[in-house]
């Protein structure tokens, strides 16, 4: 696998080496680090994904309940 953005910047994608060789040769994508791909593309989506999992409530467990019922 090899990270290539698109000759006008626009695009980070990641391609199997047989066709990076050829977009390189067409001339429509060049060679970029992996970090590039990891920063603007893998990482945005976890961005996302953390947001929605901070809607959790306080609430307590069955089990706490449980456990608070017998301490009284």
């Amino acid at each position: 696998m090899k990270t290539m953005r698109s000759t006008d910047g626009k695009r980070i994608f990641r391609v199997s080496d047989e066709k990076a060789s050829m977009l390189y040769a067409d001339g429509e994508a060049n060679y970029a680090p992996k970090e590039e791909w990891k920063t603007e593309v893998r990482d945005v989506n976890k961005l996302t994904e953390k947001v929605t999992s901070k809607n959790k409530s306080n609430k307590p467990s069955k089990a706490q309940k449980r456990q608070l019922r017998k301490t009284l």
